[in-house]
This record gives C-alpha cells, sequence and structure tokens, in this order.
C-alpha cells in the first residue's frame, strides 16, 4: 500500500516553492472516502445598505412551494436552495445607521463587539492564507463616518477595512510575489516583530504602575498587540507558500483597477460579476473560508447610470408612497437580485465530491433596515449550507425574530457557535436545521 503523500509537499521549480493544493493522496486510503465527502464549511455575510421595496419583496405564501415575488424571482432556479426569512428585525437598527449593529447587534455609539464572520473565521480560519476576506463598494472601513464600509469586526470591537477594487483582491488572492516583494515582506516581518517586542516590554513595565481601570483599559491594549502578532506570524507563515492559481478558463479580466467611486466607463453589472466570482475563487480556492461583502452602503450611491432609474437609492428609500418611485426602488432591487442569483449559480456549477460548494457554504444576507427606514420587516434571505445541515424551507414566517438568531443558525452549522448567550438571539432557528 503506498506511503500517504504529506499535506505539506512542496514543488519546486524555477526557484520557487508551491503548495500543492489538496489532494486526495494525501490521506490514508481508509480516511480518503471520507474526505473526499467533506470538504470544508464556508460561510458569507452580505450586507444590502438602506434596506429593499419590501412590498415587491416579501411573499404572500409560505412553505416551499411559496410564489416568489417580483425582487425574487430571479432565484427561481434555485429553489430549494435558499429560505426567505419574514420577521426578522434589529432592535438597534434602522434610520442611516443600521450597519453598526447588522452584525453585531450593537447601536453605533457604543463600544462594538466581535462580529459573527469572525467569530467563525477564528475556528474555519485556522488553515488558510487569509482567515477572512472583507470586501465592499467602498474601500476601507468608514468608521465613523457615513456609509460604514465594513460588516466585520474584531474581538476588540475594531471595524476590519474592505477592499473594492476586484484588480486589489485578485493580485493579493493570486499573484505571486516577486523576488522584491519577498525581500520587502522579510524586512517588514523583522521590524514589526523588534517593534512588537518592544511595545510588549514597555506596556509589561507600565501595566505594573497603573490602577485597576487602566489596568483594564491595558488588556484591551495587549489582546491587539497579541492579535498582531498572531496576523504577522500567519503572513510569515504563508510567505513561504505559493498561492494557488486559478484555471484561466472562463476566468474575468482582473488586470485593470476597477471601483466604483470615479472611474470613467464603470458598467455594475461586470463589477458585480467580477466581485461574486472572486468570492467563488478564494472559497474553491481555499484561500478563505469566510467572506464578508457591502454590496451597497447606506445613503451614498446605490444605482448606477445602466439601471435606468432617476434617482439614487436613498433618495427612492424616501418614496412618499409614489408610484414611481416605488417602481423604481423594486426594479433596482430586482438588478441585485440578478446577480445574486448568478451568484449562487457560480457556486453550484464548482462540485466538491457528490456535493457543490454552495452545499459547503452557508450565506446569509439582510439589512440595516426595512422599507420606511425600519429596524423591521428586513429583507432576509439564507441561502446554501444543504451540506452543512441547513433545511431550507422556501418561505419560513417567523414570530418576531432578532437579525442575530439568524447569523447564530449560521456559525453554527459551520461548527463555530460560542458557548453561552450570543449577542440578543433568541436561539438558532430551529426549523432551519435539519434533523
Amino acid at each position: 500500500m503506498p506511503t500517504p503523500l504529506s499535506r505539506r509537499t512542496l514543488l519546486r521549480g524555477a526557484g520557487a516553492l508551491m503548495a500543492l493544493p489538496y489532494l486526495d493522496a494525501m490521506l490514508p486510503a481508509s480516511a480518503r472516502a471520507a474526505a473526499a465527502a467533506t470538504p470544508p464549511a464556508r460561510m458569507g455575510m452580505f450586507y444590502f445598505g438602506t434596506g429593499m421595496n419590501m412590498r415587491q419583496f416579501t411573499p404572500e405564501t409560505e412553505g416551499k412551494d411559496f410564489e416568489l415575488t417580483r425582487i425574487l424571482k430571479p432565484l427561481e432556479a434555485h429553489r430549494g436552495h435558499f429560505t426567505v426569512l419574514s420577521g426578522t428585525y434589529l432592535e438597534k437598527g434602522g434610520g442611516h445607521d443600521g450597519a453598526y449593529p447588522f452584525a453585531t447587534s450593537i447601536a453605533k455609539d457604543q463600544k462594538q463587539s466581535i462580529s459573527p464572520d469572525q467569530v467563525a473565521a477564528e475556528v474555519l480560519g485556522r488553515d488558510t492564507r487569509y482567515s477572512s476576506l472583507q470586501m465592499s463598494v467602498k474601500r476601507g472601513t468608514g468608521f465613523g463616518e457615513q456609509p460604514l464600509a465594513t460588516i466585520a469586526w474584531n474581538r476588540q470591537g475594531v471595524p476590519l477595512a474592505a477592499e473594492n477594487d476586484p484588480h486589489v483582491l485578485f493580485t493579493r488572492l493570486f499573484q505571486p510575489d516577486t523576488e522584491q516583494q519577498k525581500s520587502q515582506q522579510s524586512t517588514e516581518f523583522r521590524r514589526r516583530r523588534s517593534v512588537l517586542d518592544l511595545v510588549r516590554e514597555d506596556a509589561n513595565k507600565l501595566s505594573r504602575q497603573v490602577g485597576t481601570a487602566d489596568r483594564d483599559r491595558l488588556d484591551q491594549y495587549f489582546n491587539s498587540v497579541r492579535e498582531l502578532e498572531q496576523q504577522l506570524a500567519r503572513r510569515v507563515e504563508w510567505s513561504t507558500k505559493g498561492k494557488p492559481s486559478p484555471d484561466p478558463d472562463g476566468l474575468r479580466d482582473y488586470s485593470k483597477n476597477m471601483t466604483p467611486e470615479g472611474v470613467p466607463g464603470f458598467f455594475y453589472d461586470t463589477y458585480a460579476k467580477l466581485m461574486y466570482d472572486l468570492i467563488a475563487l478564494a472559497l474553491q480556492t481555499d484561500s478563505t473560508r469566510v467572506v464578508t461583502y457591502v454590496v451597497r452602503t447606506e445613503l451614498a450611491g446605490g444605482v448606477y447610470p445602466e439601471f435606468g432609474v432617476s434617482k439614487d437609492y436613498h433618495a427612492l428609500t424616501h418614496h412618499g408612497n409614489d408610484p414611481q418611485n416605488l417602481e423604481e426602488l423594486a426594479k433596482v432591487d430586482t438588478i441585485y437580485m440578478n446577480h445574486w442569483a448568478y451568484f449562487l449559480g457560480k457556486l453550484r456549477s464548482i462540485k466538491e465530491g457528490d456535493q457543490t460548494l454552495l452545499d459547503r457554504t452557508v450565506l446569509g444576507f439582510s439589512s440595516g433596515m426595512g422599507i420606511g427606514h425600519s429596524k423591521d420587516l428586513l429583507p432576509t434571505v439564507i441561502s446554501g449550507g444543504s451540506g452543512l445541515g441547513i433545511a431550507h424551507q422556501g418561505h419560513l414566517k417567523l414570530d418576531k425574530t432578532p437579525l442575530s438568531s439568524v447569523w447564530h443558525t449560521m456559525i453554527d452549522r459551520v461548527g463555530a457557535s460560542p458557548a453561552g448567550q450570543f449577542q440578543d438571539s433568541t436561539g438558532v432557528i430551529k426549523k432551519l436545521i435539519s434533523a
């Protein structure tokens, strides 16, 4: 019987080291069948700022054979792979600051806590180059500003910056580093280690000279330093491992910068598919297993010339029951849902043994508000995850249920559910979990 191939086997060529992808030959024969049947779990959270036209989003009928509404009609081909959840709400949501409590249930003016994606990343991200990936239509965090550009928060309540350029993201994920970049990285790693060592030494001395309250603040600071050390250790570990090379067949053009912010000739349909394809590639190549994506921010933008509507998205939400405003809202929401249907189709097209990438990935989208800037009647859908024990119900009407219960259900299914109370969740949504 042949000896199993080492998981850390490297290919050597042209002076470079390239880590092999996951291979069946890396396992003993007795374990190969089980491994092939159980690819890793993945999770994604998606934010659609400023709500949706819930009058043409919310289905009237329930169950697996529910009638899709106008906005949801693009998802028809994926029936059985998603569930529309009516009755979700954000206690601290509504208004223009709903992005802040979206993932944490904590209002803008309060200290934030870890978001569900980062809870999942602590478990799922141990063996990937990037523990999580933050994407958005706006670069950075937008913290303290309008609009917020990220929905990811670490354990210290610090927002994690998002990237909005598919070219930058593709380069980060898949472009091999040059020798000059490797040299610069090595110098940077040494410098950062030295700085962190000095900071830790000085902070330890200081902690012995201050009172209890200041010591608590220093403990938070120490946590941040430890997190930086962990990030640096991860970067050092992965710096010698080659990045995956996506199959060029059918790959979109990521060679040029493209962001929604002031680029001539910007076309949203192209951009949306570049971003969704990137998520699929990142998950398929196991570059990461956790993704957040702010698909539409609050207030600014949300519509593009090709949409053929008269106002920006936020202006349309102040519809005043005007038929044209409501019609254009539904038109824009349907465009976004067409792109979501494209994304689900992409994940379903990628086979993993007798399952698909969508089966092994649980996705949730919603918003910080419903129609009319309310904190309830949120446009909430959970997709994928059938291979993780998600039992889709078509349209499930919930009693008034915190949005955190949706996130709770998702992190439970990927094996990251924390012990004890999770945010303001009333527990996992049991009807979504297969027996």
